[in-house]
C-alpha cells in the first residue's frame, strides 16, 4: 500500500494487512498509539470523531453519516497514522455509539423475545470487551470520552471485569507473541508498557462562566486562581482515583494494574461547552488556522530537526489558539485538549515512560517505544486471537481465548445474575405446587394440569432473562419426578377406562406377568368389571374391563361357549383364512374421508327399502334370494346356494368377483370405510338359533336371566302372505262347496266385509304369518329388557304377551344406548347398549333378511357391519343376532357416550330386518 492510500481512517484489520512502508525519514523512529474509546449521544456530531480531527488537525473521520472504514454494527476499530507526528490514533466504536446502537437496533426482528433480545446485547458487550482489551494490549495512552461531566461509575465495574479477563488470556497471548521480535518484557506482559487513561468529559450547558472569568455566584473584586472548569477537572480527578483506589483497579504497583493515570499530572479534561454564537466561533477557527499558516511559512528543516521544530510548533499554535493566552486578573489560563494530550505524548515519544507506581517501595515498570513495522507484528497476531480468527494456526488459541470471555459474566451481567437468584427461589415453590396433593400415580392429564398450576406459581415469582430457561428446568423436573415411578399406564379401555397399573410393558406370548421387574410385566387392568350374557343370552357371567377388540367381542363370549350355546345351530361369518404362516396385517387401506364415509352411509340407508313397504310381493327384486336350505352351514364368503349363484352374480357382481385376501387381514372391524376384500380374524358378530318358532312363547316371553319383570317379551309382526288370488276365494263360493247353491238365509258371503264366519278365520290362517322381533338392552350390570321403541321398554303385567307392533322399531332407526331403567345411587348415568336382536321367523314361505347397520359416534364416524350382509334367515327357528361390545376400527375405538353428549348420534340404522314372499305369485 502507499503513502497516499494512508491519508484516511482505516479499519485495523485493512491497516495490519497492508504492505504500507515507512519514509526513511521515520523508520527508525518510534510510534506513539493513542486509542480513543467511550460513549456518545444523541447530538449533532460524533464526539470521538471530532476529537480524533481537532488532535490530529485533519478532518479525517466523517462527522455525518457512517464510519469512513466501513464496520457492522458491533464492535470495531478504525485506525489513523499521522505519520509526520509519529502518532497512531486507534479509535472504537460500538454499540455505546448512537450511531451504531441504531444499527444494532435495526438488525433485530419485531419478534425476537426478550431473552433473545438479551442474549443479542450481551453479545455485543461481550464483543466490545475483546476489542477493549484489545486496545489496552497494543496502546501507550487511552483517552476515555464521555459526553457529560458526571463520571459514569459502571466504569468501575467494568475495569474489574476487562482485567479479570486479561488475567485469564495471558497465557495465550503470550504463547502468540512468542516470537515477535520486541523485548521480553513485553513477552511476559503482552502490552509495551502499562497504558496510561485519561478521561475526556464533554461540560453541557449548566456550567456558565462569567466574561471575567469569576463565578457569578462569587464576589468579582476577589478572582479565583483557577476556573469552574478546571476545579472540576480537579473534582474529577479526586473521584475517579479514589473511585478505582477502593475497588482495587488501581493499586501501587502500575505493572500489575489494567492502566494508570499520573500522580502529578491532569488525567482529567474537560471540554467546554459549545459557543452558543456559531460566527464567532467560526471567525475564531479561521484567525486560528491563518495564525498556523504563517508559523508554517518558517523555513524548512530536514532530518531530526525538523521533527522537533513540527512538535514545537504544533504545541505552539495550539497554546495560543486557547482563548486564555494571557492570565485575566491572575487566574491561571486553561489548556486545550491537544496540549493536555501530548504532555503525555511526548513522554512516549521521548521514551521517558511512566512512572505511575506509588507507594513506599515503587516499582518501576517496563516501557518500549516500538518502531511501525514492530508494532505492526505485534498487533496483527494479537488481532487473529482476540478478534479476527482468520489464521489456521492460531485458531485454538483464539478458541480458548473465546471461551475465557464467561468470566465477564459475573460483572457485566448483574441483571442476569439476579434474574437467576430470583428464578432459582422460585423453583421449590413451584415444586411443591407440582406435588401437593398427588397420587401415588397418575396420567398425562394429571401431569399436565400439575404442570400448569406449578408455571403459575413459578411466573409470580420468577423474573428477568433467565425465566425461560427455568422454566424448562422446571418442565424437566416435573417430567423426571413423574416417570420416575409416578407415571400410570395411559391405555385406555375400550370402555374409555384408564389402566391402573403404572407404566408397565404387556407379556409376550408364553410369558408370565412378573410385578417385580423395572418396569413390570402386567396385563391392562382398569378394575371395572361388568356382566354380560353369552352369544344366545342364557347364561350370565362376570366379565373384565376389555383393553382390545378381540378380547371384547370374540374371547369371552367363546369361553361362554363351552358352557352354554357351543353346540346350537349357527351361522358362520367368514373371517380370515391365511395361506401363509406369518399374515401381516393390512396397511396403508384407503380410508374414505368423513365427509364421504358418512354420505356413503346415508346412501346405503336411503337405498334400503322400507319394513313397511317390504312386505308386498313387489320387493322380491330387492332382496338377495339364497337357498333356505344352506342357512344351517357356513354360507362361505358371499353364498354358494343351488340354483341362486347367477342371481347373486347379477344383483351383487362387485363381492363375487373380488375374492378376499389370504395374506392380510383387516386389523380392525368391518366397516363402511375399510378396503374390500380383506376379512378380519375373528368374527365380532354372532348369529344362532335357540330353536324352532314355536320355542317362543308369546304368554312366557324370553325365559332367560337377568331380564327386568315383564320386559322380556318380544314384538309381533304380522306379515302378508298372498298364497292364493282373489278368485280363488270368490263370492260364488259357496258354504257347503257347492257351485249352485245358494247361500243360506242369514250367512254372509265369504269376502264381504266384517264377516265373521269360519271361512274368514281360515282366510287368515292361509294369508298372515306371524314372527317376533325384539330389540334387547343390557347394561353393566346384567339388567336385560325389551325395548318397543327408541324411548320405550316393553312392560307387559297380563296374559297376551306384547300388544305393542314391532313395525315401529323396525321403521326407525334404534339408539345404540339408552339411559338405563334401574339406575344406581351415584351420580354417573348408566346406559344400556344394544346387545342382541331377536328374530322368531314362522314356519312359512318367507324370506327374512337381516342387514345390521350400526353407527357407533356422530359423523365422521363409520357404519359398521357384519362380515357378510343381507343374511336370509331360514324359516321356523328362534334366532338371535348378538352385536359387538365394541367397536373400533384400526385407527382407533368408538368409547360409549359421555354424559354431555346427545345419544341420537349412536343408533342403528333403519332396515334391519325385511320380509318377502318365497315364492312370488306371477303377475
Amino acid at each position: 500500500m502507499k503513502e497516499t492510500n494512508m491519508a484516511g481512517p482505516l479499519s485495523i484489520g485493512a491497516l495490519l494487512q497492508s504492505d504500507f512502508v515507512e519514509d526513511a525519514l521515520y523508520r527508525d523512529e518510534g510510534v506513539c498509539v493513542v486509542g480513543v474509546f467511550g460513549k456518545s449521544t444523541m447530538q449533532a456530531g460524533p464526539l470521538k470523531e471530532s476529537l480524533v480531527n481537532t488532535l490530529a488537525d485533519k478532518h479525517m473521520f466523517s462527522l455525518f453519516g457512517g464510519p469512513e472504514g466501513g464496520g457492522t454494527a458491533d464492535s470495531h476499530v478504525q485506525a489513523f497514522y499521522n505519520q509526520e507526528n509519529r502518532v497512531l490514533y486507534l479509535l472504537l466504536s460500538s454499540v455505546c455509539d448512537s450511531r451504531q446502537l441504531l444499527r444494532a437496533c435495526e438488525t433485530l426482528s419485531a419478534g425476537t423475545g426478550h431473552s433473545d433480545s438479551h442474549d443479542f446485547w450481551k453479545g455485543l458487550d461481550r464483543q466490545h470487551c475483546l476489542h477493549l482489551l484489545y486496545m489496552f494490549s497494543v496502546c501507550h495512552v487511552l483517552l476515555l470520552v464521555h459526553p457529560n461531566q458526571t463520571f459514569d461509575v459502571t466504569y468501575d465495574r467494568f475495569f474489574r471485569a476487562l482485567d479479570a479477563l486479561r488475567q485469564k488470556v495471558l497465557p495465550l497471548l503470550r504463547a502468540v507473541i512468542k516470537d515477535c521480535p520486541v523485548s521480553k518484557e513485553w513477552k511476559v506482559n503482552c502490552r509495551p508498557c502499562p497504558p496510561r487513561l485519561l478521561f475526556v468529559f464533554q461540560m453541557n450547558g449548566t456550567l456558565k462562566v462569567s466574561a471575567n472569568g469569576s463565578e457569578s455566584a462569587g464576589n468579582p473584586d476577589k478572582p479565583k486562581k483557577h476556573s469552574p472548569r478546571r476545579r472540576l477537572q480537579h473534582a474529577l480527578e479526586d473521584q475517579i482515583y479514589r473511585i478505582f483506589r477502593k475497588s482495587r483497579v488501581l493499586t501501587n504497583q502500575s505493572s500489575n494494574c489494567l492502566f494508570t493515570v499520573p500522580a502529578n499530572q491532569a488525567f482529567v479534561y474537560v471540554i467546554p461547552s459549545a459557543d452558543e454564537d456559531p460566527v464567532g466561533a467560526l471567525l475564531g477557527q479561521l484567525r486560528t488556522n491563518c495564525t498556523m499558516c504563517e508559523q508554517d511559512s518558517t523555513t524548512l528543516v530536514s532530518g531530526p530537526r525538523r521533527y522537533q521544530q513540527m512538535r514545537r510548533s504544533a504545541r505552539q499554535a495550539s497554546f495560543s489558539a486557547d482563548t486564555g493566552i494571557m492570565s485575566m486578573g491572575g487566574q491561571l489560563v486553561d489548556c486545550s485538549l491537544k496540549e493536555f494530550l501530548w504532555q503525555h505524548v511526548e513522554m512516549v515519544l521521548t521514551k521517558k515512560g511512566f512512572d505511575d507506581s506509588v507507594g513506599r517501595n515503587p516499582q518501576p515498570s517496563h516501557f518500549e517505544l516500538p518502531n511501525y513495522s514492530k508494532w505492526v507484528q505485534v498487533a496483527s497476531r494479537l488481532h487473529q486471537v482476540l478478534i479476527s480468527n482468520t489464521e489456521e494456526d492460531i485458531a485454538e488459541l483464539a478458541t480458548k481465548a473465546q471461551s475465557q470471555l464467561k468470566v465477564l459474566e459475573g460483572f457485566l451481567e448483574a441483571d442476569t445474575k439476579f434474574s437467576e437468584n430470583r428464578c432459582q427461589k422460585a423453583l421449590p415453590l413451584a415444586h411443591s405446587a407440582y406435588q401437593s396433593n398427588l397420587p401415588h400415580n397418575y396420567t398425562t392429564t394429571v401431569h399436565k394440569n400439575q404442570l400448569a398450576q406449578a408455571l403459575r406459581v413459578y411466573s409470580q415469582h420468577a423474573r428477568g432473562v433467565a425465566f425461560q430457561r427455568y422454566a424448562l428446568q422446571l418442565h424437566e423436573d416435573c417430567y423426571k419426578f413423574w416417570s420416575n415411578g409416578h407415571q400410570l399406564c395411559e391405555e385406555r379401555s375400550l370402555t374409555d377406562q384408564h389402566c391402573v397399573h403404572k407404566f408397565h410393558l404387556l407379556p409376550q406370548p408364553g410369558e408370565k406377568p412378573d410385578i417385580d421387574r423395572n418396569p413390570p410385566i402386567l396385563n391392562h387392568n382398569s378394575r371395572g368389571r361388568s356382566t354380560s350374557s353369552c352369544n344366545c343370552g342364557r347364561k350370565q357371567a362376570p366379565r373384565e374391563d376389555p383393553f382390545d377388540i378381540q378380547a371384547a367381542n370374540h374371547d369371552f363370549y367363546q369361553m361362554l361357549e363351552e358352557k352354554c350355546c357351543g353346540k346350537l345351530e349357527r351361522i358362520e361369518f367368514p373371517v380370515f383364512q391365511p395361506s401363509t404362516p406369518d399374515p401381516a396385517p393390512a396397511c396403508n387401506q384407503a380410508q374414505q374421508p368423513p365427509s364421504e364415509t358418512s354420505g356413503s352411509g346415508e346412501a346405503e340407508k336411503l337405498k334400503e327399502p322400507s319394513t313397511a313397504q317390504s312386505h308386498t310381493p313387489g320387493d322380491t327384486s330387492l332382496s338377495l334370494a339364497l337357498s333356505l336350505g344352506q342357512s344351517t352351514d357356513s354360507l362361505g364368503t358371499y353364498g354358494d346356494g343351488d340354483g341362486t349363484e347367477a342371481q347373486v352374480q347379477q344383483k351383487r357382481p362387485s363381492l363375487v368377483d373380488r375374492q378376499p385376501s389370504t395374506v392380510e387381514y383387516l386389523p380392525g372391524m368391518m366397516h363402511s370405510g375399510c378396503s374390500k376384500g380383506l376379512l378380519p380374524k375373528f368374527s365380532n358378530w354372532s348369529l344362532v338359533k335357540l330353536g324352532p318358532a314355536k320355542s317362543y312363547n308369546c304368554h312366557t316371553g324370553l325365559e332367560q336371566p337377568g331380564f327386568l319383570p315383564g320386559s322380556s317379551f318380544l314384538l309381533p309382526w304380522d306379515l302378508v302372505i298372498r298364497s292364493r288370488s282373489e278368485e280363488d276365494t270368490g263370492l260364488t263360493e259357496s258354504l257347503d262347496g257347492s257351485s249352485s247353491s245358494w247361500p243360506a238365509p242369514n250367512k254372509t258371503l265369504v269376502g264381504k266385509r266384517g264377516s265373521t264366519g269360519g271361512l274368514g278365520r281360515s282366510r287368515r290362517r292361509d294369508d298372515m304369518a306371524r314372527a317376533f322381533v325384539g330389540f334387547e338392552y343390557e347394561d353393566s350390570r346384567g339388567r336385560r329388557f325389551i325395548s318397543s321403541g327408541p324411548d320405550k321398554i316393553v312392560k307387559v303385567l297380563g296374559p297376551g304377551g306384547a300388544k305393542d307392533p314391532a313395525s315401529r322399531v323396525l321403521n326407525t332407526d334404534m339408539p345404540l344406548y339408552i339411559p338405563s331403567p334401574s339406575q344406581g345411587r351415584g351420580l354417573k348415568p348408566h346406559y344400556a347398549q344394544l346387545t342382541r336382536l331377536f328374530i322368531v321367523v314362522p314356519d312359512a314361505p318367507l324370506e327374512v333378511t337381516l342387514n345390521p347397520q350400526v353407527q357407533p359416534g356422530p359423523p365422521p364416524c363409520p357404519v359398521f357391519h357384519p362380515e357378510q350382509t343381507d343374511l336370509v334367515l331360514p324359516p321356523d327357528g328362534l334366532w338371535v343376532l348378538r352385536f359387538p361390545y365394541s367397536y373400533a376400527t384400526d385407527h382407533g375405538t368408538c368409547y360409549p357416550p359421555k354424559e354431555n353428549q346427545p345419544l341420537n348420534n349412536y343408533k342403528v340404522q333403519r332396515g334391519i330386518l325385511r320380509a318377502t314372499t318365497a315364492n312370488p305369485p306371477p303377475q
